[in-house]
């Protein structure tokens, strides 16, 4: 059947993997004003929109199989639900190092730079959370991320208030707002990700 479904797991291990260094490195971008690291970032979700588009093509061949049992339906089905998610994350990565090159830096004050950098780190760590739960199937994991995921709301809002009062010019206050927002989603898939992750049959179930 295939590339099989351990090359799927795997190819969408990659896939988290290139969204997570994307989100991380795009997050420095933006905070070091770097326009060569964002430019690099930007080129590269090319990388990221092709892979998603293997995975989904081989996902559908799969499906189109004859020799599968209900348990293979579910776990294919669910790919299809987590890929999206994956290649949507990238996306906004992409959005975050796009705004890079727009020199916002100076409208920045330290705490809104602090606060940028602790919704990246937190972040972060769910899609961490988030690729792990794939990997084990973890059941679980998506608890944990939740509780981040609140960290992440108080963040944003602590993130706008700070705007509103400190930033003046109406231009540099909706492109830092987007930026907010960019950040805001990108955790709310990784909780999406971990809840599809735990509906994920193993491997295992599937022999």
């Amino acid at each position: 059947m295939g590339l099989g479904f351990e090359a799927v797991d795997k190819q969408v291990v990659e896939l988290f993997a290139l969204v997570g260094d994307g989100f991380a490195g795009a997050t420095e971008a933006f905070l070091r004003g770097d326009r060569l690291i964002a430019e690099a970032l930007i080129a590269r979700d090319e990388i990221v929109d092709r892979l998603y588009l293997d995975i989904e093509q081989e996902v559908n061949l799969q499906i189109n199989s004859h020799e599968l049992t209900p348990t293979d339906i579910t776990y294919l089905v669910g790919i299809l639900r987590i890929i999206p998610e994956l290649e949507r994350s990238g996306d906004l990565a992409e959005h975050i190092a796009q705004k890079s090159l727009l020199g916002l830096g100076s409208e920045m004050t330290p705490r809104i730079r602090g606060i940028i950098d602790q919704m990246g780190i937190v972040a972060s760590d769910m899609w961490q959370r988030a690729a792990n739960a794939f990997i084990s199937k973890d059941r679980g994991a998506h608890r944990v991320i939740d509780a981040l995921d609140d960290e992440i709301d108080d963040l944003t809002i602590a993130y706008y208030a700070e705007l509103a009062s400190s930033c003046k010019e109406i231009v540099p206050a909706i492109e830092l707002s987007l930026v907010g927002r960019f950040f805001e989603r990108f955790a709310d898939h990784a909780v999406n990700l971990s809840k599809a992750a735990s509906q994920l049959p193993t491997l295992d179930d599937q022999r």
